[in-house]
């Protein structure tokens, strides 16, 4: 299969690293123009130039902002009034007792990682139906569906995200247009790298830590690794190509097999 992306705006949140820099460099390899976000404008520009390093020719954007603001949605906005593809990666995580998370932090996770896709949906989603063709992927996770006792507050916002996937959909039903979400398994970025450290023995090399954290927080996990942001790349490059026209509505997962089910 070959993914053709050639003449469709792209737009990740959250792209200046991680899993939302590896969506936004598959994204331009298959020809998108990809525009990339983060708070921090100086950061986005240099996430603009690293990506222009991996990927020749590329067309890229940068698109600072913080989402989680009125302000700084604003600012994407004006700087992007229309994409054809909405990656929906930004999010925010972090440990916590359950009956220590008080409410402004059960304000803030809901803030970062739902209603920020929702505003952005809210703006991009008309201009995708009036035109007939787009693509909204947002980036759930297993928390979603097997919520950690040490981050149940993650977990209610990536369960709250498949239900914004589920209804967009629906919104968008027979239009051309397709909202779907991507369930992530266990991923190696450096912002979960000080995740498994806040778990584990700090003293640990990385290896070492990474199969203890597997072991004892995540042992559903039939790879038993971590999985790599490029291998959720790969599942949103799919998505957002003509190549997924009939997949809407859905969360598909890259877990590693973490979630017991045999259903999507």
């Amino acid at each position: 299969m070959q993914v053709a992306l050639e003449g469709r705006t792209a737009l990740v949140t959250g792209s200046t690293q991680g899993i939302g820099a590896a969506i936004a460099e598959g994204l331009a390899a298959a020809g998108a123009r990809v525009a990339v976000n983060g708070r921090d404008a100086r950061r986005t520009e240099e996430a603009v130039e690293r990506l222009r390093g991996q990927v020749p020719d590329a067309q890229l954007l940068a698109a600072p902002g913080d989402l989680a603001t009125d302000e700084g949605s604003a600012q994407v906005l004006d700087r992007l009034p229309d994409v054809d593809i909405l990656v929906n990666n930004l999010g925010i995580f972090g440990s916590r007792p359950a009956l220590e998370i008080e409410d402004e932090e059960w304000r803030r996770y809901f803030e970062v990682n739902v209603l920020t896709a929702v505003r952005l949906i809210r703006a991009y989603l008309p201009g995708m139906i009036g035109r007939g063709w787009g693509r909204v992927v947002n980036i759930a996770s297993d928390s979603a569906v097997v919520i950690p006792a040490e981050m149940i507050h993650y977990g209610m916002t990536k369960t709250a995200l498949l239900a914004v996937t589920r209804g967009f959909a629906k919104e968008a039903a027979g239009s051309g247009v397709t909202v779907n979400s991507v369930i992530a398994g266990p991923t190696h970025t450096a912002g979960v790298e000080e995740f498994v450290y806040e778990l584990v023995d700090k003293d640990l090399p990385w290896e070492e830590a990474q199969r203890v954290f597997m072991r004892q927080y995540r042992p559903q996990s039939l790879l038993q690794r971590l999985i790599e942001p490029e291998e959720i790349a790969n599942m949103v490059v799919y998505l957002s190509s003509p190549l997924a026209s009939a997949t809407t509505g859905g969360a598909l997962r890259v877990d590693g097999g973490y979630v017991d089910s045999i259903l999507p």
